[in-house]
This record gives C-alpha cells, sequence and structure tokens, in this order.
C-alpha cells in the first residue's frame, strides 16, 4: 500500500485554503512530501478563499504556519522558500455563479499543459461541495485528469450524506472522488494490516476461537474550546465512531483482501461494515452510553466543563462508547468496544485485544489474559503481554510479562503525518485509503438509531469529571460481558 515515487507534476487546488486544516496540515503535508523529494519541481498549489489577500500575503500566512507546525528537523529555510514559490492565491467563493468570479482561477490554471492533473481539495464545510462542484462543472474546470478531494464530515446522517455524494457525483465519476479519512493515512492504523496478516503468529488465532474482546478508543485530554459551537452540532459520535473508529474496526475485523489493490482493500471492510449487527432504538440503552464531561482538575489545573466552555444547556456527548458485534463466521459473539472522549487522563489512540485465558489446567486459576495493544499514537507501536513465571515466588505461579516493539522507520525519521500520504495518494489516482461511497452509507446506516435514540433523549446523560477516564457508569457497562477497560486490566 506503501507509494515513494515521485507524483507527476500536478496542480492542487484548495478550497478553504485560509483555514485551520490547510495551514496546519495541508501546507506542512506538501511541504514534507517535497522535502522528502515526491512532488516535482513544476508542481503548484493553489489557495482559494473569500478572504482578499495577495498571493504574497497568502504566502506569508502559508511560512507562517509552517514555522509554527513543522517539527523542528524538518524546518529548512530554502526549501521553505522553494516552496512557498510554488503557492499561488486566487480570491474566491466557490458556491458564486458569476463567471467573472471564476476568472482567476482560470488565468492561474491556464498556465500550466491541458493534461495537467487537477486536484480540488474541498476543506470547506461540506454542505458546500455540491455547489463547488458544479461551479467546476459549469466553468469547464473539471478535465478527464481531474480529482476531488472530500474531507470528512461526508453528512450528518444518512439522508445528508446520500444528498452530498449524490451532489457531487452529478458532476466528477467515482473514481475521481477521494474521500478522506485521515485516520486511514496513518501508518500505525495501516499497521493492522501488516500485524494480522504478515504475522502467522497472530493471523493463525484472529477469531473468536481465541480473541474475547477488542477495544477501540481514541481519548483526547483536550476539550472542545474554541470548536465548542462546531462541536455541539457534532458530538463524539458522529465526529470519531461513525468514520474514523469504524474504519478501524473494519481494518481489525476484516477477512483478508485478494491483494493490497483498491477495490479488494474496500470490498474487505464494507463487508465487516454490512455485517455489524444492528442497534435497534429499545436496545441502544444497553449498548450504547453517552457521557459529557463536568468541572475536573487536569494537572493540578482547574478546567471548565462542557456546557460552560459552551455557554449554554446541550444534550450533546464529550464521551461516547457503542458495543458492536460483527456477525460473520470468524466474529461469532465477540464484542468490538469503540470508544472515545474528550477531556479524558490521557491522549491516545489504541487497539487492545484481549484473547481467552489458556484451556489447560497446568496452572490451575493462575495466569491472565494474554492482551496485544497496538498503539496508534502517541508512542506508535505495539505491546503484548504474556504470562510468565514469576521468578521470585516459591512456588510455580505466573506473572504478566511484556514485550514492546515501535512502528518506528528503519532510518530512524519520524513517522510520516497522515496528510502526507493521502494527498499525494489522491494526485497518483490511489485510492485504497480513501472512503468509497457504499462504506459511508453503510457506516451511517449502522449509527443512525443510536443517534436517533440519543436525540430523543431515550437514554440519560452521564457525566464525568475532566481528567478521567469517563463515566463511572462505563465500568458497568463493559462488565456485562465480562471485560474491563484496558486501564483497568492488570499488568
Amino acid at each position: 500500500m506503501a507509494h515513494s515515487q515521485q507524483t507527476a507534476p500536478f496542480d492542487y487546488v484548495i478550497f478553504g485554503a485560509t483555514g485551520d486544516l490547510t495551514m496546519r496540515k495541508l501546507l506542512p503535508a506538501l511541504y514534507n512530501q517535497l522535502r522528502i523529494g515526491h512532488v516535482p519541481e513544476d508542481a503548484r498549489i493553489i489557495g482559494t478563499a473569500r478572504s482578499e489577500l495577495s498571493t504574497e500575503e497568502y504566502r506569508t500566512r502559508a511560512q507562517e504556519a509552517l514555522e509554527h507546525f513543522l517539527p523542528a528537523p524538518h524546518k529548512d529555510a530554502a526549501l521553505i522558500e522553494r516552496f512557498l514559490k510554488k503557492i499561488h492565491y486566487v480570491t474566491l467563493d466557490g458556491t458564486k455563479e458569476d463567471p467573472a468570479s471564476w476568472d482567476d482561477l482560470h488565468t492561474v490554471l491556464k498556465q500550466s499543459p491541458a493534461d495537467r492533473i487537477r486536484v480540488f481539495y474541498f476543506s470547506t464545510a461540506p454542505q458546500l461541495f455540491e455547489a463547488i462542484s458544479e461551479n467546476l462543472h459549469r466553468f469547464s474546470f473539471i478535465t478527464p485528469q481531474s480529482r476531488v478531494v472530500l474531507e470528512k464530515p461526508i453528512g450528518t446522517d444518512s439522508a445528508s450524506a446520500r444528498a452530498i455524494n449524490e451532489g457531487v457525483s452529478r458532476f466528477f465519476k467515482e473514481e475521481q472522488i477521494f474521500r478522506i479519512d485521515h485516520y486511514l493515512g496513518k501508518e500505525t492504523v495501516q499497521d493492522i494490516i501488516a500485524l494480522r496478516f504478515a504475522n502467522p503468529v497472530f493471523n493463525a488465532v484472529w477469531s473468536a476461537e481465541h480473541i474475547q474482546s477488542i477495544q477501540i478508543t481514541a481519548a483526547e485530554t483536550v476539550g472542545v474550546e474554541g470548536r465548542a459551537a462546531y462541536y455541539d452540532t457534532s458530538g463524539a459520535l458522529r465526529d470519531m465512531i461513525q468514520n474514523h473508529l469504524l474504519q478501524v474496526l473494519s481494518l481489525c475485523a476484516m477477512e483478508a483482501p485478494a491483494d493490497l489493490g483498491a477495490d479488494s482493500v474496500r470490498d474487505a471492510k464494507v463487508k465487516v461494515l454490512k455485517a455489524l449487527r444492528p442497534i435497534p432504538p429499545e436496545k441502544v440503552a444497553s449498548e450504547t452510553l453517552r457521557a459529557q464531561y463536568i468541572t475536573g482538575t487536569m494537572d493540578d489545573v482547574k478546567v471548565p466543563g462542557y456546557l460552560e466552555e459552551l455557554g449554554d444547556n446541550s444534550n450533546t456527548e464529550t464521551y461516547a462508547v457503542m458495543r458492536a458485534y460483527v456477525d460473520t463466521p470468524r466474529w461469532k459473539d465477540v464484542p468490538f468496544y469503540i470508544r472515545t472522549a474528550k477531556r479524558s487522563h490521557k491522549k491516545v489512540s489504541e487497539v487492545v485485544v484481549t484473547f481467552k485465558k489458556t484451556a489447560s489446567s497446568l496452572f490451575g486459576k493462575d495466569g491472565e489474559h494474554n492482551r496485544l495493544v497496538i498503539r496508534l499514537q502517541p508512542n506508535e507501536g505495539f505491546g503484548l503481554a504474556l504470562n510468565i513465571k514469576n521468578p521470585s515466588a516459591a512456588d510455580f505461579s505466573l506473572q504478566h510479562g511484556a514485550m514492546d516493539g515501535r512502528f518506528a522507520p528503519a532510518d530512524g525519521s519520524l513517522i510520516p503525518d497522515s496528510y502526507e500520504r493521502l494527498m499525494l495518494d489522491a494526485v497518483r489516482g490511489y485510492p485504497a485509503l480513501f472512503i468509497r461511497r457504499d462504506e459511508v452509507e453503510a457506516a451511517w446506516a449502522w449509527v443512525e438509531p443510536t443517534l436517533q435514540t440519543w436525540a430523543a433523549n431515550k437514554v440519560p446523560m452521564t457525566h464525568y469529571p475532566a481528567g478521567s477516564y469517563g463515566p463511572k457508569e462505563a465500568r458497568a457497562f463493559i462488565a456485562t460481558t465480562g471485560d474491563a477497560w484496558h486501564e483497568d486490566m492488570k499488568n
């Protein structure tokens, strides 16, 4: 799935070029790809937004962003100057139908050969995707070599997701549409495939016969802060579970694809999403849990609760957990716990695979579950907890021994940011790490009954102090199937 060759020349047109995502992720990602030799010298980056800026003014903003967001080892003044020269800026409201407002973009793009690859990156609100696509078509910007990258979220429910997909598909073919989920661009997420299928020691035991449960957690120490107004229209389930964490689940649960081609991998993931056991409204209260953080203490500093940050009353969750079952022979009755939280005790994204205890009576009740922990971030790597003999015990008793490994490049360099791979895979026309339309719609179909039941307040909102691992009710929730959260397990 890795691609390291230099790309063909391209024009990267970013709608929403003055926004936080562009400055924090997209421009640094393209700079780093230039730094390692993947971007050709005649590639161009064309930023568009409604702000009245000159190209030089925009380059100044871009330089400030690179200085702020690039890791220190990657900063090179001469290279930054080379990169900035690739950047152009056009003042443009992508939703306007006035032909004259598109003249400047026409002028810039005409400076490239007609067969140049064009990537249109929509870093805007999803409700604008169709209008921008229609204008690109109306004013003849879309060529056979064009691609469009759609930033998440793709809708807020099944109906809006279908509307967005259908709207964009009126003007771009499916093979031209790249729906981005930056979790799939993480090298550590892709390592799930390598760990599972490249290592017989795991491949042989990756099923209900040997696995008791799988936990998938994405927790952040930050609150919603400046994003409170946006977050309150989304919530933890829409923001993380419907997209990122269901993608991780699909990689954990899928059957081996025929190959690592885009269609094979995505076919395998879709089968998982369509095999998820439905959670009907009457079971939402027993199979899900939602909560908000309240005032708490983090690093000895008192931090406000969600409602204080929002400045209003709200039933939007900042913590969510769902118990999922994949109804395939491989995963018969194995629970997958999908959990996400704001203002958690620590920042962590991980997959915890708990294996069943050995059926041998040789050690009686001594010994604990073997566990594989795949650390997606931070401290990217894996840990394997095994039962070993306790060397300090008088009798033959067991203790946990830990094996640890790192997902680090062999040359000692930093792990690339997820956007680096994804942005150039769009140029290359390689869609394996992007979301296909049927994946988006299958994921929405599964979570929607829960969203509707929560919206009707048929499941109580629980609470947890900022700086904790979550609500106390979460321990009882997972204990109903005989499991415990990773942070509560014995080491």
